[in-house]
Protein backbone atom coordinates (compact mmCIF):
# COMPACT_ATOMS: atom_id res chain seq x y z
CA UNK A 1 0.00 0.00 0.00
CA UNK A 2 1.85 3.49 -1.04
CA UNK A 3 2.07 6.65 0.97
CA UNK A 4 -1.13 8.67 1.03
CA UNK A 5 -1.63 12.11 3.50
CA UNK A 6 -4.50 11.61 5.26
CA UNK A 7 -6.28 14.28 7.12
CA UNK A 8 -8.17 13.55 10.12
CA UNK A 9 -10.32 16.04 11.35
CA UNK A 10 -11.37 15.74 14.84
CA UNK A 11 -8.60 13.59 15.71
CA UNK A 12 -7.73 15.18 19.49
CA UNK A 13 -11.47 14.11 20.33
CA UNK A 14 -13.32 10.67 21.47
CA UNK A 15 -13.35 8.77 18.21
CA UNK A 16 -11.05 11.03 16.64
CA UNK A 17 -8.29 10.24 18.81
CA UNK A 18 -8.61 6.23 18.55
CA UNK A 19 -9.53 6.89 14.60
CA UNK A 20 -5.95 8.40 14.88
CA UNK A 21 -3.96 6.54 16.89
CA UNK A 22 -4.85 3.17 14.77
CA UNK A 23 -3.71 5.02 11.42
CA UNK A 24 -0.57 6.11 12.90
CA UNK A 25 -0.05 2.76 14.46
CA UNK A 26 -0.69 0.67 11.28
CA UNK A 27 -0.15 2.47 7.84
CA UNK A 28 3.56 3.13 9.03
CA UNK A 29 4.16 4.92 5.65
CA UNK A 30 1.30 6.74 5.96
CA UNK A 31 1.45 10.81 7.09
CA UNK A 32 -1.52 11.34 9.10
CA UNK A 33 -2.27 14.77 9.78
CA UNK A 34 -4.89 15.42 12.87
CA UNK A 35 -6.75 18.87 12.70
CA UNK A 36 -8.38 19.74 15.92
CA UNK A 37 -9.05 23.08 17.24
CA UNK A 38 -9.12 22.29 21.01
CA UNK A 39 -12.41 23.05 21.68
CA UNK A 40 -13.82 21.64 25.02
CA UNK A 41 -13.59 18.59 23.96
CA UNK A 42 -10.35 18.37 22.70
CA UNK A 43 -7.44 16.98 24.21
CA UNK A 44 -4.39 16.30 22.73
CA UNK A 45 -3.52 13.88 26.01
CA UNK A 46 -5.58 11.88 24.47
CA UNK A 47 -2.79 11.10 21.78
CA UNK A 48 0.39 11.10 23.84
CA UNK A 49 1.61 7.50 23.17
CA UNK A 50 1.60 8.44 19.40
CA UNK A 51 2.51 12.25 19.50
CA UNK A 52 5.98 11.80 18.88
CA UNK A 53 5.56 8.95 15.83
CA UNK A 54 7.25 10.11 12.36
CA UNK A 55 4.17 9.31 10.65
CA UNK A 56 1.85 11.93 13.00
CA UNK A 57 1.14 15.90 12.38
CA UNK A 58 -0.50 17.86 14.38
CA UNK A 59 -2.44 20.78 13.43
CA UNK A 60 -4.54 23.27 15.50
CA UNK A 61 -7.03 25.11 13.28
CA UNK A 62 -10.92 25.59 12.28
CA UNK A 63 -12.66 23.47 9.52
CA UNK A 64 -14.59 26.76 9.25
CA UNK A 65 -11.02 28.83 8.21
CA UNK A 66 -11.38 28.36 4.80
CA UNK A 67 -7.81 30.09 4.03
CA UNK A 68 -6.24 27.92 6.91
CA UNK A 69 -8.05 24.67 5.63
CA UNK A 70 -6.52 25.89 1.77
CA UNK A 71 -3.19 26.16 3.33
CA UNK A 72 -3.32 22.89 5.06
CA UNK A 73 -4.16 20.78 1.85
CA UNK A 74 -1.27 22.14 0.02
CA UNK A 75 1.08 21.92 2.71
CA UNK A 76 0.49 18.27 3.35
CA UNK A 77 -0.80 17.42 0.18
CA UNK A 78 -3.54 16.10 1.29
CA UNK A 79 -5.20 12.69 -0.81
CA UNK A 80 -7.57 11.49 1.43
CA UNK A 81 -10.18 13.22 4.69
CA UNK A 82 -11.75 11.41 7.25
CA UNK A 83 -14.18 14.18 9.18
CA UNK A 84 -15.18 13.60 12.10
CA UNK A 85 -14.73 17.08 13.82
CA UNK A 86 -18.47 18.14 14.77
CA UNK A 87 -20.36 19.58 17.75
CA UNK A 88 -22.19 16.33 19.30
CA UNK A 89 -23.83 17.08 22.36
CA UNK A 90 -27.18 17.26 22.11
CA UNK A 91 -28.10 19.04 25.77
CA UNK A 92 -25.67 21.88 23.89
CA UNK A 93 -27.04 22.12 20.63
CA UNK A 94 -30.70 23.02 22.45
CA UNK A 95 -29.00 25.69 24.40
CA UNK A 96 -26.72 27.32 21.50
CA UNK A 97 -27.81 25.63 18.13
CA UNK A 98 -25.83 28.45 16.02
CA UNK A 99 -22.92 26.61 17.35
CA UNK A 100 -23.76 23.74 15.95
CA UNK A 101 -25.11 25.17 12.29
CA UNK A 102 -21.21 26.72 11.73
CA UNK A 103 -18.98 23.75 12.75
CA UNK A 104 -21.35 20.71 11.38
CA UNK A 105 -22.85 22.31 8.50
CA UNK A 106 -20.59 25.38 7.67
CA UNK A 107 -17.53 23.76 8.53
CA UNK A 108 -18.01 20.75 6.70
CA UNK A 109 -18.86 22.41 3.19
CA UNK A 110 -15.56 24.29 3.67
CA UNK A 111 -13.88 21.52 3.84
CA UNK A 112 -15.81 19.87 0.68
CA UNK A 113 -14.94 22.96 -1.25
CA UNK A 114 -11.66 23.44 -0.91
CA UNK A 115 -10.76 19.69 -1.13
CA UNK A 116 -12.93 20.62 -4.44
CA UNK A 117 -10.76 22.99 -5.69
CA UNK A 118 -7.57 21.43 -4.11
CA UNK A 119 -8.05 18.41 -6.00
CA UNK A 120 -9.50 20.29 -9.71
CA UNK A 121 -11.07 17.09 -10.60
CA UNK A 122 -8.46 14.55 -10.59
CA UNK A 123 -10.22 12.61 -7.99
CA UNK A 124 -7.95 9.20 -8.60
CA UNK A 125 -7.33 7.77 -5.25
CA UNK A 126 -9.17 10.28 -3.28
CA UNK A 127 -11.69 10.03 -0.97
CA UNK A 128 -13.56 12.37 1.01
CA UNK A 129 -15.33 10.33 4.36
CA UNK A 130 -17.48 11.78 6.40
CA UNK A 131 -18.57 10.22 9.56
CA UNK A 132 -22.33 11.32 10.85
CA UNK A 133 -24.80 10.17 13.67
CA UNK A 134 -27.72 7.41 14.17
CA UNK A 135 -29.88 10.71 15.27
CA UNK A 136 -30.24 11.89 11.65
CA UNK A 137 -33.33 9.04 11.37
CA UNK A 138 -34.85 10.26 14.23
CA UNK A 139 -36.45 7.63 16.73
CA UNK A 140 -38.28 4.23 16.19
CA UNK A 141 -40.83 2.22 18.20
CA UNK A 142 -40.38 -0.28 20.74
CA UNK A 143 -41.64 -2.82 17.20
CA UNK A 144 -38.40 -4.58 16.75
CA UNK A 145 -37.35 -2.12 13.00
CA UNK A 146 -33.79 -0.87 12.53
CA UNK A 147 -32.40 2.03 10.62
CA UNK A 148 -31.26 1.22 7.61
CA UNK A 149 -29.25 3.34 5.32
CA UNK A 150 -32.30 4.01 2.53
CA UNK A 151 -34.54 5.30 6.18
CA UNK A 152 -36.12 8.46 5.50
CA UNK A 153 -33.95 11.36 7.22
CA UNK A 154 -36.29 12.95 10.21
CA UNK A 155 -34.18 14.87 12.72
CA UNK A 156 -35.46 16.22 15.44
CA UNK A 157 -32.63 18.08 17.47
CA UNK A 158 -30.83 21.05 16.46
CA UNK A 159 -27.34 18.60 16.66
CA UNK A 160 -28.97 16.14 14.50
CA UNK A 161 -30.67 18.72 12.21
CA UNK A 162 -26.94 19.98 11.67
CA UNK A 163 -25.47 16.60 10.81
CA UNK A 164 -28.84 15.71 8.59
CA UNK A 165 -27.88 18.70 6.64
CA UNK A 166 -23.88 18.05 6.33
CA UNK A 167 -24.55 14.95 4.91
CA UNK A 168 -27.10 15.89 2.38
CA UNK A 169 -24.13 18.86 0.84
CA UNK A 170 -21.38 15.57 1.23
CA UNK A 171 -23.95 13.85 -1.20
CA UNK A 172 -24.56 17.03 -3.00
CA UNK A 173 -20.86 17.62 -3.71
CA UNK A 174 -20.67 13.77 -4.80
CA UNK A 175 -23.72 13.87 -7.55
CA UNK A 176 -22.67 17.53 -8.65
CA UNK A 177 -19.19 17.52 -8.85
CA UNK A 178 -17.57 13.80 -9.12
CA UNK A 179 -16.56 14.11 -5.45
CA UNK A 180 -15.35 10.73 -4.11
CA UNK A 181 -17.76 11.05 -1.31
CA UNK A 182 -18.57 8.10 1.99
CA UNK A 183 -20.86 8.72 4.54
CA UNK A 184 -21.43 6.44 7.58
CA UNK A 185 -23.95 6.71 10.32
CA UNK A 186 -23.09 5.45 13.81
CA UNK A 187 -24.73 4.27 17.02
CA UNK A 188 -24.21 5.12 20.27
CA UNK A 189 -20.07 4.66 21.41
CA UNK A 190 -18.28 3.97 24.66
CA UNK A 191 -15.05 3.79 25.55
CA UNK A 192 -11.91 5.26 26.75
CA UNK A 193 -11.13 9.13 26.30
CA UNK A 194 -14.62 9.88 26.07
CA UNK A 195 -15.49 13.46 26.89
CA UNK A 196 -17.18 13.01 30.61
CA UNK A 197 -20.50 15.01 30.23
CA UNK A 198 -21.27 11.86 28.10
CA UNK A 199 -23.76 9.28 29.76
CA UNK A 200 -21.00 6.21 30.80
CA UNK A 201 -17.97 8.61 31.55
CA UNK A 202 -20.65 10.89 33.57
CA UNK A 203 -22.37 8.33 35.98
CA UNK A 204 -18.92 6.67 36.41
CA UNK A 205 -17.41 9.41 37.73
CA UNK A 206 -20.36 10.35 39.48
CA UNK A 207 -20.43 6.84 41.18
CA UNK A 208 -16.64 6.96 41.84
CA UNK A 209 -17.39 10.08 44.05
CA UNK A 210 -21.01 9.69 45.25
CA UNK A 211 -23.04 11.94 43.13
CA UNK A 212 -26.42 12.43 42.13
CA UNK A 213 -26.88 10.07 38.28
CA UNK A 214 -29.61 12.35 36.54
CA UNK A 215 -31.44 9.80 34.50
CA UNK A 216 -34.16 12.10 32.09
CA UNK A 217 -37.65 10.77 32.29
CA UNK A 218 -38.06 7.27 33.43
CA UNK A 219 -34.85 6.18 31.74
CA UNK A 220 -37.09 4.39 29.03
CA UNK A 221 -35.28 5.63 25.94
CA UNK A 222 -32.87 2.85 24.20
CA UNK A 223 -29.84 3.12 22.40
CA UNK A 224 -27.59 1.21 20.60
CA UNK A 225 -24.31 0.83 22.04
CA UNK A 226 -20.96 -0.03 20.18
CA UNK A 227 -17.24 0.32 21.75
CA UNK A 228 -15.13 2.72 20.11
CA UNK A 229 -12.52 0.64 19.03
CA UNK A 230 -14.82 -1.54 16.76
CA UNK A 231 -16.05 1.71 15.37
CA UNK A 232 -12.46 2.91 14.61
CA UNK A 233 -11.68 -0.24 13.06
CA UNK A 234 -14.84 0.08 10.86
CA UNK A 235 -13.61 3.56 9.73
CA UNK A 236 -10.45 2.30 8.04
CA UNK A 237 -12.05 -0.37 6.41
CA UNK A 238 -14.95 1.68 4.97
CA UNK A 239 -11.95 4.12 3.90
CA UNK A 240 -9.65 1.80 2.65
CA UNK A 241 -12.32 -0.62 0.57
CA UNK A 242 -16.21 0.86 0.84
CA UNK A 243 -17.48 1.95 -2.38
CA UNK A 244 -18.19 5.33 -3.36
CA UNK A 245 -20.88 7.28 -3.30
CA UNK A 246 -22.77 4.73 -0.57
CA UNK A 247 -23.78 5.44 2.93
CA UNK A 248 -22.88 2.31 5.26
CA UNK A 249 -24.37 2.32 8.58
CA UNK A 250 -22.33 0.94 11.60
CA UNK A 251 -23.83 -0.12 15.34
CA UNK A 252 -23.43 -2.81 17.90
CA UNK A 253 -26.51 -5.14 17.43
CA UNK A 254 -26.75 -3.97 21.34
CA UNK A 255 -29.75 -2.24 22.27
CA UNK A 256 -29.78 -0.97 25.88
CA UNK A 257 -32.66 1.47 27.62
CA UNK A 258 -30.75 4.00 29.33
CA UNK A 259 -31.82 2.95 33.38
CA UNK A 260 -30.87 -0.61 32.50
CA UNK A 261 -27.62 0.39 31.11
CA UNK A 262 -27.51 2.35 34.29
CA UNK A 263 -28.11 -0.21 36.27
CA UNK A 264 -25.09 -2.29 34.97
CA UNK A 265 -22.66 0.27 35.50
CA UNK A 266 -23.58 0.66 38.57
CA UNK A 267 -23.02 -2.78 39.36
CA UNK A 268 -19.86 -2.83 37.79
CA UNK A 269 -18.00 0.38 39.22
CA UNK A 270 -19.41 -0.62 43.00
CA UNK A 271 -17.50 -4.05 42.02
CA UNK A 272 -14.33 -2.88 41.17
CA UNK A 273 -14.20 -0.32 43.93
CA UNK A 274 -15.17 -3.20 46.25
CA UNK A 275 -18.25 -1.93 47.34
CA UNK A 276 -21.24 -4.19 48.17
CA UNK A 277 -23.35 -4.34 44.91
CA UNK A 278 -26.33 -1.96 44.84
CA UNK A 279 -24.26 0.25 47.25
CA UNK A 280 -24.52 3.26 44.70
CA UNK A 281 -28.40 2.69 43.50
CA UNK A 282 -29.31 5.44 45.90
CA UNK A 283 -27.80 7.88 43.53
CA UNK A 284 -30.19 7.41 40.53
CA UNK A 285 -32.11 10.28 40.29
CA UNK A 286 -34.59 10.90 38.12
CA UNK A 287 -34.87 14.76 35.83
CA UNK A 288 -36.99 16.48 33.48
CA UNK A 289 -36.86 14.97 30.22
CA UNK A 290 -34.81 16.38 27.28
CA UNK A 291 -37.15 18.51 24.87
CA UNK A 292 -37.30 16.18 21.62
CA UNK A 293 -36.05 12.81 23.19
CA UNK A 294 -35.55 10.44 20.99
CA UNK A 295 -37.76 7.19 22.15
CA UNK A 296 -35.18 4.81 20.53
CA UNK A 297 -32.92 4.07 18.10
CA UNK A 298 -31.17 1.02 16.99
CA UNK A 299 -29.00 0.37 13.79
CA UNK A 300 -28.60 -2.57 11.16
CA UNK A 301 -25.50 -2.86 10.12
CA UNK A 302 -25.54 -5.74 8.01
CA UNK A 303 -24.74 -4.09 4.95
CA UNK A 304 -21.73 -3.39 6.24
CA UNK A 305 -20.96 -6.42 7.35
CA UNK A 306 -22.08 -8.42 4.09
CA UNK A 307 -19.85 -5.85 2.17
CA UNK A 308 -16.56 -5.67 4.02
CA UNK A 309 -16.67 -8.03 6.47
CA UNK A 310 -16.96 -6.24 9.30
CA UNK A 311 -18.39 -6.89 13.06
CA UNK A 312 -18.23 -5.85 16.44
CA UNK A 313 -15.21 -8.08 18.15
CA UNK A 314 -15.70 -6.79 21.57
CA UNK A 315 -19.00 -8.81 23.28
CA UNK A 316 -20.79 -5.54 25.72
CA UNK A 317 -20.44 -7.18 28.98
CA UNK A 318 -16.67 -7.27 28.28
CA UNK A 319 -16.65 -4.00 27.01
CA UNK A 320 -18.17 -2.10 29.96
CA UNK A 321 -15.48 -3.82 32.08
CA UNK A 322 -13.02 -2.91 30.17
CA UNK A 323 -14.29 0.81 30.09
CA UNK A 324 -15.21 1.23 33.76
CA UNK A 325 -11.49 0.02 34.35
CA UNK A 326 -9.78 2.32 31.99
CA UNK A 327 -11.75 5.40 34.11
CA UNK A 328 -11.36 4.12 37.48
CA UNK A 329 -7.44 3.93 36.44
CA UNK A 330 -6.73 6.90 35.23
CA UNK A 331 -8.52 9.03 37.15
CA UNK A 332 -5.73 12.47 36.56
CA UNK A 333 -7.12 12.43 33.22
CA UNK A 334 -10.63 12.42 34.15
CA UNK A 335 -9.80 14.93 36.99
CA UNK A 336 -7.64 17.37 34.55
CA UNK A 337 -11.08 16.93 31.60
CA UNK A 338 -13.47 17.56 34.27
CA UNK A 339 -11.81 20.58 36.01
CA UNK A 340 -10.56 22.15 33.15
CA UNK A 341 -6.92 21.96 34.00
CA UNK A 342 -6.30 20.42 30.26
CA UNK A 343 -6.98 23.04 28.35
CA UNK A 344 -5.21 25.35 30.74
CA UNK A 345 -2.53 23.06 29.94
CA UNK A 346 -2.56 23.16 26.06
CA UNK A 347 -3.85 27.25 25.75
CA UNK A 348 -0.01 27.86 27.74
CA UNK A 349 1.25 25.47 25.21
CA UNK A 350 0.04 27.06 22.14
CA UNK A 351 0.01 30.87 23.44
CA UNK A 352 3.61 30.66 24.01
CA UNK A 353 4.82 29.26 20.60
Amino acid sequence: MGKRNLLVTGGAGFIGSHVVRLLVNKYLDYCIINLDKLTYAGNLANLRDIEHKPNYRFVRADICDYDKMQEVFATYKIDGVIHLAAESHVDRSIKDPFVFARTNVLGTLTLLQVAKEYWNGDYEGKRFYHISTDEVYGALDFDGTLFQETTKYDPHSPYSASKASSDHFVRAFHDTYGMPTIVTNCSNNYGPYQFPEKLIPLFINNIRHGRPLPVYGKGENVRDWLYVEDHARAIDLIFHRGRIAETYNIGGNNEWKNIDLIRVLIKEVDRQLGRPEGTSERLITYVTDRAGHDLRYAIDSSKLQRELGWKPQLCFEEGIEKTVSWYLENQEWLDDVTSGAYRQYYESMYHNR
